[in-house]
Order: C-alpha cells, then sequence, then structure tokens
C-alpha cells in the first residue's frame, strides 16, 4: 500500500489569531498548500482544515487543527488513527519561542519544549517518535518568561521580512523531508536563515 504522509501546522483559529507568533505553522502550512495548489475543506470529524495533495504523485495530507492550541491532539490522533499514518510519515510545524526569530529547527523526535501544542499531540498519540519542525519566535528581552503576551502577538515589521523568508525556507524543508528523508532536509536548512546583502561594493 502506497504511504500517505501527513503534515500538521500548528496554531489558534479565528481572524484574532491571524498572523500573531503562536500561529507559525499554519502560516507554513498555507504556503505549503499555495505551492501544491490545495484545496482546504473543514472537516467536523477531525475539527480541522484538511487538504489532500499529491505533490509529485506523493500522498499528502495537509491539516490545521481548529481546536486551538493546547487541544491540537484532539484533531492530530484522530486524523492518524483514520488514515493510518505511520508515524516516522508525520511532520508537525510549531512556533518555538527558544529559538531566536530567523531559526528553524526540524528534528526526528523529541519532547514538547513547553509548548501545548506539541504536549496535547503526545499525548494523545502516547509517543513523542515524530518529527517536528520549529519555527524560531524568540521571546521579549526585557520579559524573557511572560510568554503568553508574546507569542498571541503579532510579529514586527521589522521581523516580517526575515519571518517571510524563514517560512519560504520552511516550505523548502518540507519539500527535502518529503522527498529526500529527514537527514537531508536537517542537513541542508536546520540553523539560521538571513537575508541577502543589499548593495554595492565601491
Amino acid at each position: 500500500m502506497e504511504a500517505t504522509y501527513l503534515i500538521v501546522g500548528l496554531g489558534n483559529p479565528g481572524k484574532e489569531y491571524s498572523g500573531t507568533r503562536h500561529n507559525a505553522g499554519f502560516m507554513v502550512l498555507e504556503r505549503l498548500g499555495s505551492l501544491w495548489n490545495a484545496q482546504w475543506t473543514y472537516e467536523k470529524q477531525f475539527c480541522a482544515n484538511i487538504a489532500h495533495v499529491k505533490p509529485q504523485g506523493k500522498k499528502v495530507i495537509l491539516c490545521c487543527p481548529q481546536t486551538y492550541m493546547n487541544l491540537s491532539g484532539n484533531a492530530v490522533a484522530p486524523v492518524v488513527n483514520y488514515y493510518r499514518i505511520e508515524l516516522r510519515n508525520l511532520l508537525v510545524v510549531a512556533d518555538d519561542a527558544d529559538l531566536p526569530v530567523g531559526w528553524i529547527r526540524m528534528r526526528p523526535k523529541g519532547g514538547s519544549g513547553g509548548h501545548h501544542g506539541l504536549e496535547s499531540i503526545e499525548n494523545a498519540l502516547g509517543t513523542q517518535e515524530y518529527a517536528r519542525l520549529r519555527i524560531g519566535i524568540g521571546r521579549q528581552p526585557d520579559s524573557p518568561r511572560e510568554i503568553t503576551n508574546h507569542v498571541l502577538g503579532k510579529f514586527s515589521q521589522d521581523e516580517l521580512e526575515i519571518i517571510n523568508l524563514v517560512i519560504e525556507n520552511a516550505v523548502k524543508q518540507i519539500q527535502t523531508w518529503l522527498f529526500d528523508g529527514i537527514e537531508k532536509a536537517m542537513n541542508k536548512y536546520n540553523g539560521q536563515v538571513t537575508l541577502p546583502q543589499t548593495g554595492t561594493q565601491s
């Protein structure tokens, strides 16, 4: 049987959360879906926006849970179970306050790092054995442990330029994961994304 891949982007539903740091996972999935001409539908049984795509013949399900972040597992686990997704074919994209803005990091498994969405998925699946791609959103320098207002705030204008480049690289990394495997994806894209140098040399 042909393998089916599941790529999940985490965030909070609703216009008031659109473009916030905590919705970095949604932002990556939206860009990926646009690249693959995805047709999104809300599927009530999963409480998630779902799209079925076949890039280069691969069967891929894109999933953006609409459960709110701390209940993400209530959407992801039913999709995994219904479509019999092997955990090695699951990738979750989430924001990470412990990574500075401009950094991305893919890992084959690991803990939640205090991220409530990853925590919920781990609890629902009963395992940490799934790949995750973390998008750095940093912390407020004046209040590094006060996280709620920060993650629910929107990216600043200064951040948006680098975030757009980060999303582009994240999409490329996901494609590499899908077609060439996680080792190559990590080796090629993990780390800091930098803006191209502008101006001319004198």
